[in-house]
């Protein structure tokens, strides 16, 4: 892939599907109207964000993907306009739940699916009552818009996960997201730190990085609230920020990058001819201490 144009999305979102959609589909338009070619939009973007408590009527939420009536209009929508569109959704999958995204091709052809792999579980964020760790493994899909990788939301703290979609062969990452407040001390605010760690992952992997967020405030039926923070950005491949949101504001953002000048540069550096993974047998436990010989 030569030039992309990449668009990051940012919006409210409430117990509304059809509001939801509707308002998905109009910034969606919106970037591709301006160019974009890879348009991200926020994780669970068609509903609220019902994991702030838990309640089991939320369950109803959740779809086959075969059937998905999200993933079914985005695809079409993805078709329509000639663009690459991601598609976070609730997945049901027989007895199972989770937080998937479909990543949908510019003909509208669906290329697979990725199922969040971290799920956290906090006050605010209790998902691990709602989905089950993900199962697919790190995604990269070889897209009209070039090699994409993605992670969801919590994904984003862990350089394993990028690390692992650039040795894959992702040109760019991205990163699906809602996260905010903190109920249990909302006075402190992440939202920097959750940008740098970020910016980190595009620096180590020399690669550009795009991640949406929602903004707004939501209330779970016993009356907890997250504020969501927005605060959407682009980064280049040294991890510079070259586009952000702010806190408050819903539209679209759109940044280019000539991924092929990206590669070259890539390869120049050592950091992926330098590696040792025989050393990395530490990573393959949760305390860090080697049970078996790495291979």
């Amino acid at each position: 892939m030569g030039k992309l144009t990449v668009a990051i999305t940012q919006m409210a979102s409430e117990n509304d599907w059809k509001k939801n959609c509707d308002k998905a589909e109009k910034l969606v338009c919106d970037a591709a109207r301006q160019g974009a070619q890879l348009i991200l939009l926020q994780e669970l973007f068609d509903g609220d964000y019902f994991c702030i408590e838990q309640h089991t009527r939320f369950f109803k939420n959740a779809h086959e993907i075969e059937s998905h009536p999200t993933v079914a209009r985005f695809a079409a929508l993805a078709k329509e306009l000639g663009v690459v569109l991601p598609i976070s959704v609730f997945e049901r999958a027989g007895q199972a739940h989770y937080n998937t995204t479909v990543m949908a091709d510019a003909d509208g052809k669906r290329l697979g699916i990725y199922r969040k792999s971290h799920i956290p579980d906090g006050r605010g964020y209790q998902e691990k009552f709602y989905f089950s760790p993900g199962d697919t493994g790190f995604k990269v899909w070889d897209t009209a818009a070039g090699k994409v990788g993605l992670g969801i939301c919590w994904d984003q703290w862990f350089p394993e996960c990028a690390r692992a979609m650039a040795l894959m062969g992702a040109e760019i990452l991205l990163y699906p997201t809602a996260i905010g407040s903190e109920p249990p001390n909302p006075s402190y605010d992440s939202s920097s730190h959750w940008q740098n760690v970020m910016r980190g992952h595009a620096a180590a992997n020399i690669m550009p990085l795009a991640a949406s967020n929602r903004v707004g405030r939501e209330v779970a039926p016993d009356g907890r609230a997250d504020i969501f923070y927005g605060r959407s950005f682009i980064s280049d491949y040294q991890g510079e920020k070259l586009i952000e949101m702010d806190r408050v504001e819903e539209g679209v953002r759109l940044q280019s990058f000539d991924l092929a000048a990206i590669g070259e540069l890539r390869r120049t550096w050592g950091v992926f001819r330098d590696r040792r993974p025989e050393l990395y047998g530490s990573l393959l436990s949760i305390d860090g201490k080697l049970r078996f010989p790495a291979t």
